[in-house]
């Protein structure tokens, strides 16, 4: 299980995400992880525990466009490695997901041998796949996604690019 908060607005959006997240936590409270827009420089704040433990290291985290993900694990350790939002290899895209990819440990073999993972999830092995499908392949970002969920249907996914 987990919670997923996503936002884009005009206001500062990681006061927004934490209060989403507080909100559903009962969803999941091994690891939680926020990804902000943040003009200049974007955002990824993870930690492994309650939403206090994250919401304490945002300060100075500001932006108008996130998503975060409160984590109940099933695939890898409760860590900040593989707590959620994932990026891509390259870091454009952002990635969180609800449910469990069971032929992940294919994927990877299949399309992404020489990639580097920081954690042991299935949902980093789903944003690396869309950033392989967009980047090293030349796919437009609807595409890539597209050809991404026909080796499993991605569920819920927010995908920043």
């Amino acid at each position: 299980m987990c919670g997923i908060v996503g936002v884009v607005g005009n206001t500062n959006a990681t006061d927004i995400l934490i209060q989403g997240l507080e909100k559903l936590e009962y969803r999941g409270y091994d690891s939680a992880g926020i990804f902000v827009l943040g003009g200049a420089e974007n955002h990824l704040v993870k930690a492994v525990g309650r939403i206090a433990e994250l919401s304490a290291k945002t300060t100075g985290v500001e932006g108008t466009t996130g998503i975060g993900h409160t984590r109940w694990a099933t695939h890898g350790k409760p860590t900040e490695d593989n707590a959620h939002p994932h990026r891509s290899e390259t870091e454009r895209f952002v990635l969180v997901h609800n449910g469990v990819i069971e032929n992940y440990l294919e994927i990877k073999e299949e399309y992404l041998a020489g990639h580097h993972f920081k954690g042991q999830t299935d949902t980093e092995i789903a944003v690396h796949l869309i950033g392989k499908f967009a980047e090293e392949d030349g796919l437009s970002v609807l595409e890539a996604f597209k050809k991404s969920s026909s080796h499993h249907p991605w569920f819920l996914c927010l995908c920043l690019g």
